[in-house]
């Protein structure tokens, strides 16, 4: 005896692929965009000394002028306010990568002559992707600022 292939049989099929595509979506599609990492690798003890870190970021947001970054072809640009100089604080960058720490960029520095800091994207530095930017500086006084900015590098 022959069976032929009934409406019936279509909507087992059709569910049955659904269902399939379902759970490849979930098992193997995921697996490798799971690239997260954690932010530090002394968590704990960074962890331990936060309270700075929220000190630091309010100070930072009382300020009337704040630091400001630019992006373009060639780089990024932050420029701090005239009342921070060379001769009265200590500044630090970093650019963390949020997918992969191989690519944080992490340097203390000077400001040049137009108040800022500049981050070249020559030699391949600066990868496409986003990045979180944070901003360490303190007075001479021993006052903390820090402001963190998101931002997404594209190559031009």
């Amino acid at each position: 005896m022959k069976s032929k292939f009934t409406w019936g049989h279509g909507m087992v099929l059709a569910l049955a692929g659904f269902i399939a595509f379902i759970l490849g979506m979930i098992f193997f599609y995921t697996r490798g965009y799971q690239t997260s990492e954690m932010v530090s690798e002394n968590y704990y003890e960074d962890e331990l000394i936060y309270q700075d870190v929220i000190d630091a970021k309010t100070a930072a947001a009382s300020l009337a002028e704040k630091p400001v970054y630019t992006q373009n072809a060639d780089g990024i640009r932050i420029t701090f306010p005239k009342q921070f100089t060379n001769a009265n604080s200590k500044f630090k960058f970093f650019l963390f990568r949020t997918e992969d720490s191989n690519l944080d960029i992490k340097k203390e520095t000077e400001l040049d002559s137009n108040n800022s800091i500049f981050i070249p994207a020559k030699a391949g530095i600066l990868k496409d992707g986003s990045y979180t930017l944070k901003l360490n500086w303190k007075e001479n006084s021993g006052k903390a600022y820090q402001i963190d900015y998101n931002l997404i590098w594209t190559s031009h």
